[in-house]
């Protein structure tokens, strides 16, 4: 590639307080593969730092620091000090155990703080926004700005007016949130974003799924919205060793790999679990279980547990927590099936194709991304949501034949490694921004 081609970008990413989040993960795999190809890419937290399970690309600095955003909304005090008041309240640690415990709070008991991050210029969080802005003048100079979702939409106006650029907003999954707010922010959230909408050259989703959703929502032209699949990072697909061969004593296993709580379904795969346990063959099946769980989800998880432990599935249930890249690993080869049969319609889906990578087939809900992940993969079946009898034969199928099981395991290492990858990723999202640098007035 010519150097004239080379296109300088800052994508903003949304921390999570310190917990592995899909959204983060992507946009560093995303910046790191932009990096690789030569282009100039500045990956920007926001809110807290990023916490990632491959090396991080990202800045060292924090913008939108979420105990200052958090103060700038609550008084007006904290509008007007100084910035090294602001630079003692972004202190890293401060802001991980910030976001530690606002991943407690209910998005019902955020409305008002989301608007007034909305309101972008016109909120009383400018001070961030200018900080921000300053940033991209005067270091980073990008050609094209990229926000990690809409609740960024509001400062795309003043970067496409200041910076003279065009902006591209990412659609990772906010719509859970933005639902889950109370009235009435909850219409008056959508109210601003439908607004501010025309402020952005260019939307992109995670799935066909998810760029018809948020077109009805944004009530947008699909046109506007692009699909911009994720990718795996190649240094984590060159660490996935060839796809093994079961042990014999290793009995029937089911994996769970995402977030512990209510909504990603884990109760779901447990009434399953009953369920398959009553079914030939199946008596000693098992379920490990990995994933962050907040602190909010110990009493929802006590429960469960107390509900296992009083069950046929007592001796058949395994929690093993948070896991890194290599424990992850680990998790996905000590396996046979895999599923998250998520209550909520999930546009990205990136657990599905990490156990592909593996070469372990999945079994999903016929909803949200899944279907068209399935159909592009091969890699595995679809079941009902929430039936939990259905789920249970989808998976003893699948556990009691292990040629079907290692042609679908096959069949969805191959898609993932050709297509599923942080090139293809970097390419398509490159697509995007050059269009939209075409199309400049």
């Amino acid at each position: 590639m010519a150097a004239e081609h080379f296109v300088k970008i800052a994508i903003l990413a949304a921390g999570a307080g310190g917990m592995y989040c899909g959204s983060c993960l992507r946009d560093n795999t995303l910046a790191s593969a932009l990096l690789r190809q030569k282009h100039q890419v500045r990956l920007i937290p926001l809110y807290t730092p990023l916490r990632t399970d491959m090396p991080s690309v990202a800045v060292d600095r924090v913008f939108y620091g979420g105990v200052n955003v958090y103060l700038q909304h609550a008084t007006r005090l904290f509008r007007k000090t100084p910035r090294l008041v602001d630079w003692l309240l972004d202190s890293k640690w401060l802001l991980v155990l910030a976001g530690r415990l606002g991943a407690n709070a209910a998005p019902a008991h955020l409305g008002a703080l989301t608007l007034d991050v909305l309101r972008g210029e016109d909120g009383p969080v400018i001070k961030e926004l200018r900080r921000l802005l300053d940033f991209l003048l005067g270091v980073v100079r990008p050609q094209v700005v990229s926000l990690p979702n809409l609740m960024f939409i509001g400062t795309a106006r003043i970067f496409a007016r200041e910076l003279n650029i065009p902006v591209v907003c990412e659609l990772t999954g906010e719509d859970v949130f933005l639902d889950a707010l109370d009235e009435p922010h909850r219409s008056a959230a959508a109210a601003i974003i439908r607004s501010r909408a025309a402020d952005v050259a260019k939307f992109v989703a995670t799935s066909s799924f998810y760029a018809d959703r948020m077109a009805a929502y944004l009530r947008v032209p699909r046109g506007r919205i692009d699909v911009v699949y994720s990718g795996l990072p190649r240094e984590y697909l060159r660490a996935i060793p060839p796809a093994a061969t079961k042990h014999p004593s290793r009995p029937p296993t089911v994996g769970y790999l995402a977030r512990v709580c209510p909504e990603k379904g884990l109760e779901r795969l447990v009434e399953a679990m009953l369920v398959l346990r009553q079914m030939p063959g199946m008596s000693a099946a098992r379920l490990r279980v990995a994933g962050y769980m907040s602190p909010a989800q110990k009493a929802w998880l006590a429960a469960l547990n107390k509900r296992i432990a009083a069950s046929p599935l007592a001796d058949g249930f395994d929690y093993v927590g948070e896991v890194d890249q290599a424990r992850k690993r680990d998790f996905l080869q000590s396996i046979d099936v895999f599923s998250v049969p998520t209550v909520y319609e999930e546009s990205k889906g990136i657990y599905v194709l990490e156990s592909l990578a593996h070469g372990v087939p999945v079994v999903q809900p016929h909803h949200g991304a899944f279907p068209e992940l399935i159909q592009r993969t091969g890699g595995g079946l679809l079941v009902s949501p929430g039936n939990a009898s259905e789920l249970a034969s989808a998976l003893a199928g699948l556990l009691g034949d292990p040629h079907r099981r290692a042609d679908l395991g096959s069949a969805g290492r191959d898609a993932v490694f050709s297509t599923f990858t942080d090139d293809a990723m970097a390419d398509n999202m490159l697509r995007v921004y050059q269009s939209v640098l075409e199309n400049l007035p």
